[in-house]
């Protein structure tokens, strides 16, 4: 009898290192690749709106060349996933776990349905390095401090990364020509920063190809504004591009750290992103309530304060060139990022939530656990054990781009916004 299970894709838009994707053709005759276009995920940023659907398209293509596809469908994901196993008479479905609020109900109605209709369901890793509950503070469910997370995150067993899947068998009922549709890719919106890279698995490792040779002088160079020696590959592990695994692998081994140690500088940075997904893991109001207990909270309300910051319109070069950046790439650096986010929270006064919704819009990498929990670090809500630092600007930009390259970039030679 052959045997079908379909893979969810959600945020792991690969077919290098997924795990849930090398399990599925190595277990069953037949595998489904499918996404689902779920409406209550549109519309929150045209930018990573056209990077998911590049994305999508990058990965089709890939399944191709194995012989396969991605089926697309659009609705309720958990609905859509229940009505297509049926389908095509699939026993199993495997889907990599995710942290957020929504991710975890979106987990909770599949596995009620799956039971439902005896389907068998499993959650694989892979969206971040070491899985959310693998490590744990004694008596706690969670690290709130990152240095005891990355001495606990360096003792951790890391799995074996997952090859890629030599071909990816559909079922008959699914081959070209046939009833029973794989569903046309969405068209790929404008956008709204002309300058964003674009989406999808071969971009990504075109990227981490390019950047590589530099990473052994990470720790050096990072935090030159001007310079822009930053990875860029935020967005693509953000929609799961590139594995987060193997990127830490391929960082740690051409970095050549002294005895061959893989944790440098670079990913170090890596696991900030692993500790905010635990944090999210144990706090899903993250991105709304204050994390740190007994924070004060007494915000001003001014719009046009906002307006001005998220314009990058505020007077102040190095605020405004972060600002400007982030607009027209959507995207930007993560020095500029402390520096506009401490000013909005410290120097004007303004909430943080709002800090979250206008990076929300713009970033290509935005997403709950990191874009919130960062938020919150540089507010003084969150997990910083100073919850009291500032970021003086005109102080950050002495000392980040001393010749005022990076403010001309933005600020002198950007559009205007």
């Amino acid at each position: 009898m052959t045997r079908t299970a379909i893979v969810l894709f959600t945020r792991d838009l690969r077919v290098h290192d997924h795990p849930a994707l090398a399990a599925a053709c190595a277990a069953f005759d037949r595998v489904v690749p499918l996404y689902v276009l779920d409406p209550a995920l549109t519309g929150r940023s045209l930018n990573r709106t056209r990077f998911l659907h590049q994305s999508l398209a990058a990965l089709r293509d890939a399944l191709r060349e194995r012989g396969g596809d991605l089926v697309l469908r659009h609705g309720d994901p958990v609905a859509e996933t229940i009505r297509l196993a049926g389908e095509v008479g699939a026993e199993g479905i495997g889907l990599s776990a995710d942290v957020s609020r929504y991710a975890r109900a979106r987990e909770r109605r599949l596995r009620a349905e799956c039971e439902r209709h005896r389907l068998h369901l499993r959650l694989f890793p892979g969206l971040t390095i070491v899985e959310s509950g693998a490590v744990r503070p004694a008596g706690g469910d969670h690290y709130r401090v990152f240095t005891p997370y990355f001495r606990a995150w360096q003792g951790a067993l890391w799995r074996e990364e997952s090859a890629p899947p030599d071909r990816v068998r559909l079922p008959d009922g699914l081959a070209a020509g046939s009833s029973l549709a794989v569903g046309e890719l969405p068209a790929v919106p404008k956008g709204e920063s002309p300058h964003a890279v674009p989406g999808g698995e071969a971009a990504a490792r075109r990227r981490l190809a390019q950047w590589l040779p530099t990473v052994d002088r990470y720790g050096d160079i990072h935090d030159d504004l001007a310079g822009d020696a930053t990875s860029r590959l935020s967005p693509y592990l953000r929609f799961g591009c590139l594995s987060p695994l193997e990127l830490a692998n391929r960082a740690g081994e051409r970095a050549g750290e002294p005895g061959g140690a893989r944790f440098g500088p670079f990913v170090r940075q890596l696991c900030w992103r692993d500790f905010y997904y635990q944090v999210t893991a144990a706090f899903p109001e993250i991105a709304t309530k204050a994390y740190r207990r007994g924070a004060t909270e007494e915000w001003r309300h001014d719009p046009e304060a906002l307006d001005a910051w998220a314009r990058g319109r505020t007077g102040l070069p190095i605020v405004d060139a972060g600002m400007r950046q982030l607009r027209a790439e959507g995207w930007m650096h993560n020095r500029a990022r402390l520096i506009t986010a401490g000013y909005l929270t410290k120097v004007l006064g303004l909430d943080w939530r709002e800090g979250v919704v206008v990076f929300s819009r713009w970033l290509l990498d935005g997403d709950v656990a990191n874009n919130a929990g960062n938020w919150q670090w540089v507010a003084g809500t969150g997990n910083d054990s100073r919850p009291h630092r500032g970021f003086n600007p005109v102080r950050q930009a002495a000392r980040f781009d001393p010749d005022g390259t990076y403010v001309r970039r933005w600020v002198k030679g950007g559009a205007p916004c």
